[in-house]
């Protein structure tokens, strides 16, 4: 059996009956966890491992666990700073910037791999115009060669932990002010605008081996009419033939405002995955999940089953070992005086 291209997220701290049912289901391949899924260190570790249980292989277990704004998980773990702490770091102290954002990486995979939890959505990758509702200090620079070498930092401490990364928000969010959670967000620049730009972290990493893209729910009016996460043009001739990237394609949440454009939620996980995407998300509202976990027509890729799986976390660490460590020990102090400065 191989793992499924839908990814759901589950209601509380517990699995029940029904979510367990679903899990099941051949067309699921993981679950993105969040707060609500969080009550303790012990008692998400019972959660991953009871996901994990289920089937074999194990279905992936994500989360958003960027920093800053962006943090799942709290109480207990690290308070991680935000992107834009690098970015700023890095304009008057480039060695520091670069050993911090990688202790940064470090600590967030490491932490979530005690736990049994598989990868991170990070890091994001888009840059910071000043005008993005949602992006904002999630980014870590203006200048794509800035944020390129700081996300590159960034995913070699997640590696280090045994965490793939995942780059978003694919070709670039941060231009239009909208927020796609809640709205159909535009960007009327043109492509040569784009690709000169947003596209040039996404080149990058991609050379230094990116594992995984999220594109974003935007539609670039001037380069195609339908958003990026549902765009063969963004996703094959783009992502795929021109910058040569050969990992997953994950949707963004389908539940946001901005997929909407592609229908309903079952037509919307059909769009995506005919566009490119290897893996759907649809997070929190249990009958969009229920609809399309039953609904969805999959065709079985071997390539794209490959390819999620490599997703998968690696180095497995017990928790009281990590607490123990005196990396660990001095990767936190360090992290929390660069918040404090």
């Amino acid at each position: 059996m191989s793992l499924g291209p839908i990814m759901v997220g589950v209601q509380s701290t517990e699995l029940e009956p029904s979510e367990v049912e679903m899990l099941a289901h051949p067309s699921v391949g993981g679950v993105i966890l969040f707060s609500r899924n969080y009550e303790s260190i012990e008692q998400l570790t019972q959660l991953v491992n009871a996901i994990h249980a289920i089937k074999s292989p194990a279905l992936l277990v994500a989360v958003d666990q960027e920093g800053g704004r962006v943090q799942r998980f709290r109480d207990q773990f690290t308070t991680l700073p935000s992107m834009r702490t690098f970015g700023q770091l890095y304009s008057h102290d480039q060695p520091r910037a670069k050993r911090m954002a990688e202790t940064a990486g470090w600590v967030m995979a490491i932490e979530l791999r005690s736990v049994g939890v598989d990868f991170s959505f990070a890091p994001v990758l888009d840059l910071d115009y000043g005008v993005s509702q949602v992006i904002g200090d999630r980014s870590f620079h203006r200048d794509p060669d800035s944020v390129a070498f700081l996300a590159h930092s960034f995913t070699n401490g997640m590696k280090r932990a045994g965490m793939a990364a995942t780059g978003k928000h694919f070709p670039g969010h941060g231009f239009v002010e909208a927020d796609s959670h809640v709205n159909f967000p535009v960007d009327s620049r043109q492509f040569e605008d784009i690709l000169l730009a947003d596209l040039v972290p996404f080149e990058r990493l991609i050379e230094y081996g990116l594992t995984g893209i999220m594109p974003a729910h935007v539609v670039y009016e001037n380069v195609d009419t339908l958003s990026a996460g549902f765009s063969p043009f963004w996703l094959q001739q783009v992502l795929r033939q021109r910058l040569g990237f050969q990992g997953v394609i994950f949707s963004d949440d389908l539940e946001m405002e901005g997929a909407r454009t592609a229908g309903g939620y079952v037509e919307s996980a059909s769009a995506a995955l005919v566009a490119g995407c290897d893996m759907v998300l649809v997070c929190n509202n249990s009958r969009a999940m229920a609809e399309v976990v039953e609904g969805l027509v999959v065709d079985t890729d071997p390539a794209s089953s490959l390819r999620r799986s490599r997703m998968r976390g690696h180095h497995p660490v017990e928790r009281q070992v990590l607490l123990h460590d005196l990396r660990w020990k001095q990767a936190v102090t360090g992290l929390t005086e660069l918040i404090a400065c």
